[in-house]
């Protein structure tokens, strides 16, 4: 199934709200509220912190509850964190090693999230009851939109360990 997505709008909509805004917390919670009530065919859209090394822990996110806690070793959110690579899965089902937090998730999308120093802060999920909802089309303009809100905004001190990047 192919579902028609207004990026243009979204990231319109995300740079307007998060202007100014330095606190990577508040920028994910409000991305995922944005995500999660714009994007047709998404189930599920929030933010797997890394909170130390090699460990992602829920942040903020929409929709049914999440996991709490994923290696970098499990599932699509811990390949997307252990690789910096964006993971599309068609088909959550035969990804090796996949965590089913919902067992109403048919496929997936994971993009690593930075900092302005290239340090991972976290990986963006949105899952959706649909299979092989998203493409490379979806995750070039989410890691834009991931870029622009999160390399672009000043966020001093900010230091996030146990990302590709250590």
């Amino acid at each position: 199934m192919t579902f028609q997505r207004d990026y243009s709008d979204l990231r319109q909509r995300l740079v307007a709200v998060s202007e100014g805004e330095t606190d990577p917390i508040s920028l994910m919670a409000t991305a995922a509220c944005e995500i999660y009530h714009h994007l047709d065919g998404v189930d599920w859209a929030g933010f797997y912190r890394v909170t130390a090394p090699g460990l992602l822990k829920i942040g903020p996110y929409q929709g049914p509850h999440g996991c709490l806690v994923i290696p970098f070793e499990r599932g699509v959110c811990g390949a997307a964190a252990r690789t910096g690579e964006i993971q599309i899965v068609a088909d959550v089902d035969l990804f090796p090693g996949h965590i089913a937090c919902s067992a109403s998730t048919r496929s997936e999308i994971v993009v690593p999230v930075t900092g302005p120093d290239g340090a991972l802060l976290a990986v963006l999920d949105l899952d959706s009851n649909t299979p092989n909802a998203f493409d490379e089309s979806d995750a070039a303009a989410l890691d834009a939109i991931c870029r622009e809100i999160f390399t672009t905004a000043p966020q001093p001190g900010l230091r996030v360990p146990g990302g590709p990047s250590e």
